[in-house]
């Protein structure tokens, strides 16, 4: 490829693909060229389209694994709630006030390893129930699962299972020691053997090198994810990584830019840490990033439903599905 922007901008939308050798080009480019770039492709690959979702924490603390960044890992301090898997009427409940205000995707999101045993049949039953009676598309995030449990999950109506590789395969060991890269690896393999697409990105932030970044980003592309949630740490006090730096708003804004040159068609969605982001991450709306958690999150984006609905409106996106 030409070395200059808008060179590779033709070239991916021709059906180009960067590749890790040459990527690295994407760091010394101005952060303004570079979001430009970005601009044309997600015009290009998403239009006007603005995919929103919403999760609910339905099983909280008291997590066997060591993630460093982790509020729910039991080996640290962190003082927040603890409870078992919520009451299929409290998420069913959840589910419809979020459709009603026209979010695209709902998911149940559990602390552990796994779920599993009574909890897990439990929460199939939530999902049964939610898909007769809703229309909302159903989300999963229930850790490391077996094969034969993600096909109960898609008999019982989920579309898509979320599991985030975290940060990079050379990075992982100093984020997490309990399980493996590979283990996520394999579990995003299994869910997609059974027929789920799958929502997978990581944490930003954490003391990976802008390297270990562009890997997660290759990563995430070889394994064909087209929903990519990019958070940025907000250390939390009492766990490992409470006295890690926040990132600036430009190292933000450039992870998104370099998200959509290497996976173009996917769903680059911002999570935890758009307080970090001026006009609570328009910019990022605008340059790379076509997707958003948003409302009641296990960590806050800091906005509400009700604020990102209006923001995109005045930007010209939408949530509604493109026919």
């Amino acid at each position: 490829m030409e070395a200059n922007v808008s060179a590779w901008v033709k070239e991916i939308i021709g059906g180009r693909r960067l590749q890790k050798k040459e990527a690295g080009w994407l760091l010394t480019v101005p952060l303004e060229e570079l979001q430009e770039g970005a601009g044309q492709l997600q015009e290009y690959f998403c239009g006007k389209h603005v995919d929103l979702c919403t999760i609910i924490n339905g099983r909280s603390g008291k997590c066997s694994e060591d993630c460093k960044y982790c509020a729910q890992a039991a080996c640290h301090s962190t003082g927040i709630e603890t409870y078992g898997f919520l009451p299929k009427e409290e998420i069913i409940a959840n589910a419809k006030v979020n459709e009603a205000a026209g979010v695209n995707r709902f998911s149940i999101v559990t602390s552990g390893r796994a779920l599993g045993g009574k909890e897990f049949d439990q929460a199939i039953e939530a999902y049964e129930e939610m898909r007769q009676n809703l229309s909302i598309e159903l989300c999963a995030s229930h850790g490391l699962l077996t094969r034969e449990q993600f096909r109960r999950l898609r008999a019982a109506g989920v579309t898509r299972y979320h599991h985030n590789i975290e940060t990079s395969q050379r990075f992982f060991p100093n984020i997490c020691t309990t399980h493996t890269y590979e283990d996520r690896i394999r579990t995003i393999r299994v869910a997609q053997d059974e027929g789920l697409q799958v929502c997978s990105g990581g944490i930003i932030g954490m003391g990976e090198t802008w390297g270990d970044r562009m890997d997660m980003a290759f990563s995430l592309a070889e394994l064909g994810i087209l929903s990519i949630p990019i958070n940025a740490l907000m250390p939390i006090k009492g766990t490992a990584l409470e006295g890690q730096p926040t990132l600036s708003a430009e190292d933000i804004l450039r992870t998104v830019a370099i998200f959509r040159f290497i996976n173009p068609a996917a769903d680059i969605r911002l999570a935890a840490g758009r307080k970090l982001l001026p006009d609570r991450g328009a910019g990022a709306f605008l340059h790379g990033a076509s997707a958003c958690i948003t409302g009641n999150m296990l960590t806050t984006s800091g906005t509400t439903l009700q604020e990102d609905m209006e923001m995109l409106e005045k930007m010209g996106f939408s949530n509604t599905s493109p026919t």
